[in-house]
């Protein structure tokens, strides 16, 4: 309308330009309307329509959906827009269990699915595909779906419905394989492929679907060498209940809402619920790994290392066969507490100046029974050297030996100019009288690092060295406390300790420090004398201050109703460990605790030994308990925090915080409306009803999908 305006005026303004034939106006004229014109043209790109909310809805296959007596052995699923599948490897399952996977594509709208395995009678087949099935444009995704048919008379429509939960972290397992035996025998889970499977999504739930009637065992299986039974080396989980599948009918009124989420009607429906729809299977690894030699090297002249496959009870045997000439007491022993890494330090000079030794290993190894046997390797430890290295330490040798020649010729220099009663050079005179000071420096010495300048109040002064010692001087150790402008000696300080068992290198002052007071630690030069007799050559001091209790905050956890003993970890933010207690009478203490942000797990210690157990299924043994706290805790400086906790008050699924989740379902791209998001600093509220949940310790499939409903609207 704009543009229908303009034009008739600026037509009589261009005739009447014309009649006048001034040409400058009529250019200026011309480039007014030629913008007007340009600007009516480009009047805008059309907009698309409204962004697509809905997944991908199936309008046909063949055969159908529930189809009885099918004969061939391909199916075709056809949908309203084109799709994709994504991650099938993962997600896509067929049931009952194929000897040779099945093709599966997709193209367009279409997707096809290619039996390759002879199809038995009498049988349903049911292809899950989880929520593989996305549209191309937006990404939305089609959750649950599953296809069925049968090739009898009669089509399987029972269900059992559950979670999987990792049992040390209670992190939501995702497209873990999940899978049920008739057979209930113990045998059947390490013997025979599961009967039917299927994959948990990626919030840890699954449905195992299109069940005949009967009795089975449920299980979950990490089944990385994918023939659908148990080994010892694989994550799994058990549930010794036998789970009979049934339906019930229930009625509830349900609202239809329009687009813009107004009510548009109310009816009343009449459902079918699939019992049982609360499975919950704890996956664990029985930590049954076979244990054999992984690695064998030479670090350097004098160390030696061993590494294991797995954790060893006992430490292994190593006997030195060549050179045979050596001292029997011929290393010092560096390990881990799980025994499966050694180092060797040598300290026979025979050893460390040869470069090859030869040496036989005994050891526990797993035998073809899957059987701890022992066993003997011969092994060969060499030094290894880079052309760098060689061409390095030639070149040190070839500078030792010209400055050795140089300071014989300063020396002879020096003895003819006495003895021809001459004043000797400067200098050859000052080559001589450093030649002392060279040699020493020559000489290896102990590198030392000390504690931090700023320590805990629970810390201890400690240092580490690069080789192990072999002795302190109780003289050469000087530990003084700041009074005012002075430094005054501390008496009676203990000597200098190994900070644990297995290392060599850390050592500690067992002392308790006075807190908010500032010290300074000191090893003199010779203070300390290695296995190989080198020693520090200069002297390390350091200042440093010990915190107050201000500086810290105190947690204190009440957890009632317990009747086994139990353990209290602290977490950080990365769900990594940082203190743990026990649990005394009800209660779990946290001491002068570092301010900042915090979370807690708690495991029922059920054999008393202060660490957590994971299962066994020959025994029939779950692995022990584990519980979140369902809040974080923000611990400040001198505050003291008291928290009770009920283990049992919040469902067990939806425990863990979401902060350190880390197997997080995947963020949805059909949301009406954005999230909304916390300002800073804005707490969480409390609820106390906890409509977040579906109920204490109860773990469900279709309520799953009820509690996590209730948290978006």
């Amino acid at each position: 309308m704009f543009c229908a305006y303009f034009f008739v005026p600026l037509s009589r303004i261009f005739k009447a330009l014309i009649v006048k034939k001034s040409v400058i106006i009529r250019l200026l004229l011309c480039i007014v309307g030629l913008v007007t014109l340009g600007a009516c043209a480009n009047i805008g790109s059309p907009e698309g329509g409204p962004r697509d909310y809905t997944p991908p809805a199936l309008v046909s296959a063949n055969p159908l959906p529930g189809a009885l007596n099918v004969k061939g052995n391909k199916v075709t699923l056809r949908f309203d827009e084109y799709i994709q599948l994504k991650d099938q490897m993962k997600k896509v399952v067929v049931s009952p269990v194929q000897k040779e996977s099945p093709i599966i594509r997709s193209v367009g709208k279409k997707i096809t699915v290619e039996f390759r395995d002879s199809m038995k009678p009498n049988t349903t087949y049911v292809v899950d595909f989880t929520n593989a099935i996305e549209d191309n444009n937006e990404g939305n995704v089609l959750e649950g779906f599953s296809y069925a048919f049968s090739t009898g008379d009669e089509i399987d429509t029972l269900q059992i419905s559950g979670i999987v939960l990792r049992a040390n972290d209670l992190e939501p397992m995702q497209h873990t394989l999940v899978g049920l035996h008739s057979n209930l025998s113990d045998s059947a889970f390490t013997h025979l492929p599961l009967d039917r499977i299927s994959r948990t999504n990626d919030r840890g739930e699954f449905t195992i679907r299109n069940l005949k009637p009967g009795s089975y065992h449920v299980f979950a299986l990490n089944d990385v060498d994918g023939d659908y039974r148990m080994n010892n080396s694989e994550d799994m989980a058990f549930n010794d209940h036998v789970f009979v599948p049934s339906t019930r009918q229930f009625q509830s009124v349900d609202t239809i809402f329009t687009f813009d989420k107004r009510v548009d009607s109310v009816y009343t429906a009449t459902h079918t619920e699939f019992l049982p729809n609360d499975v919950l299977l704890s996956l664990f690894n029985e930590d049954k790994k076979q244990s054999y030699l992984a690695k064998t090297q030479r670090l350097d002249e004098k160390r030696l290392w061993v590494k294991l496959s797995t954790r060893a009870d006992s430490l292994p045997h190593l006997q030195i066969l060549e050179p045979s000439e050596h001292a029997a007491d011929w290393c010092r022993i560096e390990r881990r507490p799980d025994n499966d890494s050694i180092i060797y330090w040598l300290t026979d000079s025979a050893l460390i100046k040869t470069d090859s030794i030869k040496a036989t290993l005994t050891y526990l190894k797993t035998d073809s029974l899957k059987q701890l046997t022992p066993a003997t390797d011969t092994l060969t430890f060499a030094v290894r050297r880079t052309n760098a290295q060689i061409k390095e330490a030639a070149q040190k040798v070839k500078d030792e030996e010209n400055y050795q020649k140089d300071l014989q010729r300063a020396r002879d220099r020096i003895a003819k100019a006495i003895a021809d009663g001459k004043e000797p050079s400067q200098e050859d005179s000052i080559m001589v009288a450093a030649d002392e000071k060279h040699r020493f420096q020559l000489l290896p010495k102990i590198k030392i690092e000390l504690a931090p300048a700023s320590l805990g109040i629970t810390d201890s002064i400690s240092f580490t060295t690069d080789v192990p010692l072999l002795s302190i001087s109780s003289t050469g150790i000087h530990l003084e406390q700041a009074r005012d402008t002075l430094w005054i000696p501390v008496d009676n300080v203990p000597q200098p300790q190994p900070a644990d068992e297995y290392g060599l290198l850390r050592y500690t002052v067992p002392l308790a420090l006075t807190p908010g007071q500032k010290y300074r630690f000191t090893i003199d030069s010779l203070a300390l004398r290695s296995v190989y007799n080198t020693m520090n050559h200069t002297t390390e001091s350091r200042e440093f201050l010990v915190r107050g209790p201000e500086e810290y905050a105190n947690l204190f956890f009440n957890v009632p109703a317990l009747a086994d003993s139990a353990v209290v970890q602290l977490l950080d933010g990365s769900d990594r460990v940082v203190r743990e207690a026990p649990i005394r009478g009800s209660e779990a203490e946290f001491l002068n605790v570092e301010p900042g942000t915090y979370y807690a797990r708690l495991f029922i210690d059920s054999n008393g030994n202060g660490l957590w157990d994971t299962g066994d299924y020959s025994l029939h043994r779950q692995p022990e308990y584990v519980f979140y706290y369902n809040k974080k805790l923000n611990l400040r400086k001198n505050w003291d925090v008291d928290e009770t906790w009920d283990i049992y008050a919040v469902p067990l699924n939806l425990q863990k915080p979401d902060d350190i989740k880390k197997n997080r379902p995947e963020k949805k791209k059909n949301a009406l409306e954005p999230e909304q998001k916390k300002k800073p600093g804005e707490e969480d509220e409390e609820d106390e009803f906890n409509s977040r949940g579906f109920g204490n310790n109860i773990y469900s499939g279709n309520k799953y999908s009820d509690s996590r409903n209730s948290r978006t609207r």
